[in-house]
């Protein structure tokens, strides 16, 4: 199998934030069963656990677009893309992969006009914490931006390999085959099609 070095190049850093991610929503969860638990005994309410989980889902989502972008996640309508030439499933791929480049690039670009706003303005949030907005706004970029890079470079990739190999243009940014889709679903979770699977075969 060959070595897909744009996928070696982003998958350390999204697993990273996944983890972060999964780890972060355990935390959140515990906090909230707390939150119910005292609420109900003591008539004790923590303040701001509603607002907090909030900001983890747009933050999460952010991030998550990254983590299905390495996985070949995003929906794709395939029904009918196996059966054409190899030739223009490569295209067909490419522009796809272009598509998801632009509103990548323009999902962070108008993220980064939200963020910038609320650090010129100094907002705050109108709940009991007061969350300065720029914190979790902060994160909620960083995902975004780090959506369009790696989208933007895989999309580069592919236009790359357009002009040299059609086979493995389709093999690494097509939609994953049925093969694929059971290995992940038993266990061999591999991210793109070119990696290393999680069982080492």
């Amino acid at each position: 199998m060959d070595d897909n070095r744009v996928w070696r190049g982003f998958s350390a850093l999204v697993r990273f934030f996944t983890l972060a991610s999964g780890w972060w929503l355990i935390a959140l969860s515990v906090v909230t069963c707390f939150e119910m638990a005292v609420r109900k005994l003591f008539s004790f309410s923590l303040q701001g656990v509603d607002e907090v989980g909030a900001y983890t889902l747009a933050v999460i989502s952010a991030f998550g677009f990254s983590y299905a972008l390495l996985m070949r996640g995003h929906t794709r309508v395939d029904f009918l893309l196996s059966r054409l030439p190899v030739r223009l499933q490569a295209t067909l791929n490419t522009l796809a992969m272009a598509t998801l480049a632009a509103v990548a690039v323009f999902a962070a670009w108008r993220a980064w006009a939200v963020l910038s706003e609320s650090i010129e303005f100094d907002s705050h949030s109108t709940s009991p914490l007061q969350t300065p907005l720029w914190l979790p706004q902060s994160l909620w970029f960083t995902g975004y931006l780090l959506f369009a890079i790696a989208a933007a470079t895989m999309a580069a990739h592919a236009c790359w390999l357009l002009t040299r190999d059609h086979a493995r243009l389709n093999r690494v940014y097509g939609p994953p085959t049925l093969d694929e889709e059971i290995e992940a679903e038993t266990g061999g979770i591999r991210i793109g099609a070119d990696a290393p699977t999680e069982t080492g075969r």
